[in-house]
């Protein structure tokens, strides 16, 4: 594509010498400006993958796909509809859920918590459960016992075997008039499953016991459903909304989490619009760097030019000048962008020791560490968007040295 006579004029163009030395300066920047551009949108866009995927992963699995709830009151006929449930195709797994509120109160401190009771085999079915037990047995989940966030055992000065009083939402009449149900549990084990809304308010007891706290013997207040493929969502919710024909209603895990769902999509697409534009920027630089450089080297194309060189070799010489600093900032700012994302989390820890501050709280963004997912499909996009302005800014300089009358170049030399 380019003879050696081109490649050889372009090297020495690429050259920085005392005469140029402005040219050169630019030059720099704009391989400066591609390079960060690139490395910066693959680190931007891996820490943004990552996020949505470590949070969405842990959001199901401590969470069904979808949920069956009564549309009043609790379900007491749970059982016929997971019968019926849970024989269509695609379904994994459908688990009876007790959830409601409460106040936990323990060693002389009270917090706000959501209660939701669970069959014991529950944990050892869902491995981020099963894995997170950090002091206490599993074991012991069990009659009077429940399961508490590492957040919140820390808070509350809170070890396996203390005591805590719940107090439920609802009253019981007495001589004294209504007062709240309270009822004492033992701390059966802690759990810390990375992510802080669970770790900090969230408690987990047996089925039986929640629907005795709760007050509905035989009840439960949701069916968590699991399924086999969660891109079959939407096909497999029309489907159970059929099979429990009105008896309940269904919704899914975005509609419960729908803030973080379109804020991340969001806000994924506004950060890559917003990056591309310091790519941008830099491939403007090259087009200022390149028509700098034709202007400053109008003799030497007119010498070329007298000397047999074709409209054609003028072209590629300075396309090839000019590309090869965006092509050489992109390999550069994709290798780095790459070897930062994949060491994320040793860095920000490296950091955070350097100057001792929080760089990644947890009560901020959900997450106990700083993810990162590298997409090679996106990383290649963006490597071919930034060849492609790479090279698109760099035909009207080229172009403009082609069309360079010799004659008009050496009449005043």
């Amino acid at each position: 594509m380019f003879t050696p006579f081109e490649r050889l004029v372009a090297w020495r163009y690429l050259r920085s010498r005392k005469a140029e030395g402005f040219v050169s300066v630019i030059a720099g920047f704009s391989f400066a400006g591609i390079m960060l551009g690139v490395a910066t949108l693959i680190i931007v866009m891996s820490v943004m993958n990552g996020f949505r995927d470590e949070l969405f992963s842990r959001i199901l699995g401590l969470n069904g796909h979808m949920n069956v709830h009564s549309l009043q009151g609790p379900l007491t006929d749970y059982d016929y509809l997971r019968s019926r449930i849970m024989p269509l195709e695609g379904v994994a797994d459908v688990m009876p859920m007790v959830e409601s509120q409460a106040l936990l109160s323990g060693n002389g401190f009270s917090n706000g918590v959501i209660v939701r009771g669970l069959e014991w085999k529950e944990f050892e079915n869902r491995p981020i459960l099963k894995d997170a037990v950090t002091a206490g047995s599993l074991n012991d989940f069990q009659d009077n016992a429940v399961a508490i966030g590492s957040t919140l055992a820390e808070k509350m000065s809170l070890q396996p075997g203390d005591k805590i009083v719940l107090t439920s939402p609802q009253t019981k009449s007495t001589p004294f008039g209504s007062m709240p149900r309270q009822r004492s549990y033992n701390v059966a084990f802690i759990f810390d499953v990375g992510m802080y809304e669970y770790n900090s308010g969230f408690i987990f007891m047996p089925l039986e016991s929640a629907q005795i706290f709760f007050q509905i013997p035989g009840g439960v207040t949701a069916l968590e459903v699991f399924l086999k493929d969660p891109e079959e969502l939407d096909e497999i919710r029309k489907t159970v909304s059929l099979v429990i024909e009105g008896q309940a209603g269904v919704y899914d895990w975005r509609d419960v989490n729908s803030s973080f769902y379109n804020a991340l999509g969001t806000e994924r697409n506004v950060m890559f619009l917003i990056l591309t534009m310091i790519i941008l920027v830099a491939a403007f630089n090259i087009i200022s760097s390149m028509i700098m450089l034709v202007k400053d080297k109008g003799r030497d194309i007119a010498i070329m030019r007298t000397m047999g060189a074709t409209r054609g070799n003028m072209m590629k010489i300075f396309t090839l000048t000019g590309a090869s600093i965006g092509v050489a900032g992109t390999l550069v700012g994709a290798a780095g962008g790459i070897a930062f994302a994949l060491n994320i989390e040793s860095i920000r820890r490296f950091l955070e020791g350097l100057t001792g501050t929080e760089l990644f709280s947890a009560e901020i963004y959900f997450l106990s560490q700083l993810p990162a997912k590298i997409d090679w499909q996106e990383v290649v996009t963006v490597v071919g968007m930034a060849f492609t302005l790479s090279i698109l800014a760099t035909l009207y300089p080229a172009w403009r040295a082609s069309r360079l009358d010799p004659v008009e170049a050496l009449r005043y030399e």
